[in-house]
């Protein structure tokens, strides 16, 4: 197979089992969406570790800068009531 260095770079993302989230696996080099696919299986899922993939150019994804993670994370400090850390649990609740 011919792996021209003009093919676009597309991220793989594999859901292991029926119930779980998709994960990053890695990347392959295609020409297009369904080529992208062909090679993300072929690659990521050849011990039947996977019953469903997705891949995504990776010029098509935005991202956050680490370096604004400060100003882009901060508004989520002041709103509390998204986690319940100011709630008494009784003792028969042991994982949460």
């Amino acid at each position: 197979m011919l792996v021209s260095k003009d093919w676009p770079l597309w991220e793989v993302f594999v859901r292991a089992r029926g119930g779980l989230d998709h994960r990053h696996s890695g990347s392959v080099h295609a020409p297009d969406a369904e080529m992208a696919l062909r090679h993300a299986r072929d690659t990521y899922t050849r011990r039947m570790e996977g019953v469903s993939v997705w891949v995504v150019k990776s010029s098509d994804i935005t991202a956050s800068d680490p370096v604004n993670a400060g100003q882009m994370f901060e508004p989520a400090t002041t709103k509390i009531y998204r986690h319940p850390t100011f709630y008494n649990l009784p003792e028969q609740v042991k994982h949460m």
